[in-house]
């Protein structure tokens, strides 16, 4: 890798952690406690897993963005694929304050549907630029769907 291609990595990594770090601002200790007093489906991970898991996931998603970025986002499959990933990210940002600052799960329900559904086009997107970069979102979507039925029975059990 050169110069060039660690600035790219460097400024992926920055701006997925930057939507990361948005989302915890809506984790206040008061949303910790009306999220613990919620009723859960007996499939729902202790609450230690989701921080290695999401760490995970946007190392993986910044790699991703990265091999599309390195591969040029001057044709018009790297402006879709870039485009597409900026769609995810923002619906990905959008889940916690949603779910956990507004405290309306299915509104989250909503944006965790379209999330997927972003996802999904970014993996197909990124796939005409990058194989690999598609493939390092495949963890992504299986957590986005894990989620997403998740946030369903949250919802169903406490409406």
């Amino acid at each position: 890798m050169n110069t060039g291609d660690i600035k790219k990595l460097f400024i992926c990594l920055i701006i997925v952690s930057c939507v990361a770090l948005t989302g915890s601002f809506f984790v206040s200790p008061a949303a910790l406690d009306w999220h613990a007093g919620l009723q859960k489906p007996v499939f729902n991970p202790p609450s230690w897993l989701f921080g290695p898991v999401w760490t995970v996931l946007y190392l993986l998603m910044a790699v991703s963005a990265f091999l599309v970025w390195r591969k040029g986002l001057d044709t018009a499959a790297g402006k879709t694929a870039a485009a597409a990933f900026v769609l995810q990210l923002v619906f990905n940002g959008l889940w916690t304050p949603i779910f956990f600052g507004l405290r309306l799960p299915l509104v989250a329900l909503g944006d965790i549907v379209i999330l997927w559904l972003a996802v999904f086009a970014t993996i197909t997107s990124f796939w005409k630029v990058s194989k690999l970069a598609a493939v390092l979102l495949i963890p992504y979507i299986v957590w986005v769907s894990f989620a997403a039925v998740l946030n369903a029975f949250i919802y169903m059990l406490n409406r």
